[in-house]
């Protein structure tokens, strides 16, 4: 006896009232179809909306990154940033290093994102960074428990780092959220303000897609988020040579490094090299050798007109400057420009930056670096 044959639904149309009515018993019912169907649809809109300008490549899109509230907006990192060996390096080398820091706490931080969003090991990290005993609750389950946490810990944080001029790129949402953007800022703050015994990759930089929700549709944009740069290293040591040892009236900075950590004198002219070089590739110029190529003071007159965007009248230098005379004189005119431009009287003297001195001109160019860093 043949067995009857299975008849396709989509053959009986006049049966779809019953068929409705069996799955509602499942526990599905036509409102919720039409909702779940709703979110589907939303959240493949997210992706396309996302994908589009970044074709071949695809974000890793969760639920939550495209169900907003009007005018709400989440940020994610693209996929191919993920891959940059510098990203993964600056990664790699803050867990080694929180690891380091806590290995007496038997905390090991394997993805940053997942063991540090709650507050629980950032409240061991500072605690065993700054010394000190932060009065929080040890284990908290609850997000608003967490969150409180967070709250408190930051906040130590903060008090810490804003009186060192540092930019607070990070908060309590952001962090609890799993935002690896904010998590990154927050950690190379910390690594640098304590000294911590690492090298952080420069330059690292990651595309990052914000995507928001405006009158009912998802709009996105693609922004360069820096993470580090070659010029943090220089507040990086610059902070260090001050606090190690408080310098007499009569030393500086660079005092303390000459003679203390030569080592690191490379990176700090390597900085300045960067900085200067930014505007004097405008003139087609370039630096190498900041001790030689200064001590004439033409490149410090052209570059004090770069920075403050004016035309030096080329009767008030000598452009091809030949006497020891005239190389005082340029320079002199240089610190006059400085002085206009509303910085203190430079510490070196003219006569020291000519005769090839090489602390007196990062003292000068430092100087200008402090003022002028954010100039483009």
């Amino acid at each position: 006896m043949s067995a009857a044959p299975v008849r396709s639904p989509t053959l009986r149309p006049h049966r779809m009232k019953k068929d409705e009515s069996f799955l509602g018993k499942l526990g599905g019912t036509l409102a919720r179809k039409k909702k779940a169907k709703e979110v589907s649809d939303l959240q493949e809109e997210g992706k396309n909306a996302i994908n589009a300008p970044m074709n071949p490549s695809t974000v890793d899109i969760h639920p939550e990154d495209t169900l907003l509230e009007e005018n709400e907006e989440r940020t994610m990192i693209d996929p191919n940033s993920k891959e940059d060996p510098k990203f993964k390096e600056l990664i790699k080398v803050l867990i080694d290093w929180i690891n380091d820091v806590l290995v007496e706490e038997r905390i090991i931080v394997k993805q940053l994102e997942e063991d540090l969003y709650d507050g629980q090991v950032l409240q061991k990290l500072l605690e065993k960074l700054a010394d000190r005993k932060l009065n929080v609750a040890e284990v908290t389950q609850s997000e608003i428990g967490q969150k409180q946490k967070l709250q408190t810990v930051l906040e130590a944080v903060h008090d810490l780092l804003r009186p060192h001029g540092w930019t607070i790129k990070w908060n309590v949402d952001s962090i609890h959220g799993k935002n690896l953007i904010a998590i990154l800022h927050l950690l190379v703050a910390l690594a640098m303000h304590f000294r911590a015994p690492i090298r952080l990759p420069e330059h690292v930089s990651v595309q990052v897609v914000v995507v928001r929700k405006r009158e009912g549709l998802l709009q996105t944009t693609h922004i360069t988020e820096e993470l580090t740069t070659t010029t943090d290293w220089i507040y990086y040591f610059m902070y260090c040579f001050f606090t190690l040892s408080p310098p007499k009236p009569e030393r500086d900075a660079f005092d303390t490094l000459f003679d203390h950590a030569p080592d690191k004198l490379s990176v700090v002219k390597k900085s300045l090299i960067t900085f200067v070089n930014k505007h004097l590739n405008k003139l087609n110029l370039e630096v190498t050798e900041l001790e030689t190529q200064f001590a004439d003071g033409v490149y410090l007159v052209l570059l004090m007109g770069l920075l403050e965007d004016y035309f030096v009248p080329l009767h008030n230098f000598y452009l091809t400057p030949e006497s020891f005379d005239q190389k005082v004189h340029n320079v002199s005119f240089a610190f006059e420009l400085m002085q206009d431009g509303g910085l203190k009287k430079p510490k070196a003297r003219p006569e020291d930056v000519v005769n090839l001195d090489l602390k007196s001109t990062l003292r000068v160019l430092y100087n200008l670096f402090t003022k002028y860093k954010n100039v483009e």
